[in-house]
């Protein structure tokens, strides 16, 4: 059977692995940043093994951190704090 690839592409990426620790719960996040993403960053929670790219206007939307992390309001407000720090 042949193989199709839709793409098969190796870029240059720069991660970063950050631990803290919220009021109620504990984030480690490895932040993916690349060119493949349109200016947005790949953000895997390393302990719930969910991820998504997330850009300034996904951090506006309402109740999208708590969708893709699973958080209640609170949790996804400190999270939301912190990547409107890293997220440009």
């Amino acid at each position: 059977m042949e193989r199709f690839f839709l793409y098969d592409d190796t870029v240059d990426t720069k991660t970063r692995f950050v631990s803290f620790v919220g009021k109620n719960e504990r984030f480690d996040l490895a932040i993916v940043q690349t060119d493949r993403f349109y200016g947005k960053v790949l953000v895997l929670d390393l302990q719930s093994n969910r991820y998504a790219i997330i850009g300034s206007d996904d951090l506006q939307e309402s109740g999208y951190i708590e969708h893709v992390y699973n958080l209640n309001e609170e949790d996804a407000n400190e999270l939301r704090s912190f990547l409107h720090e890293i997220v440009v």
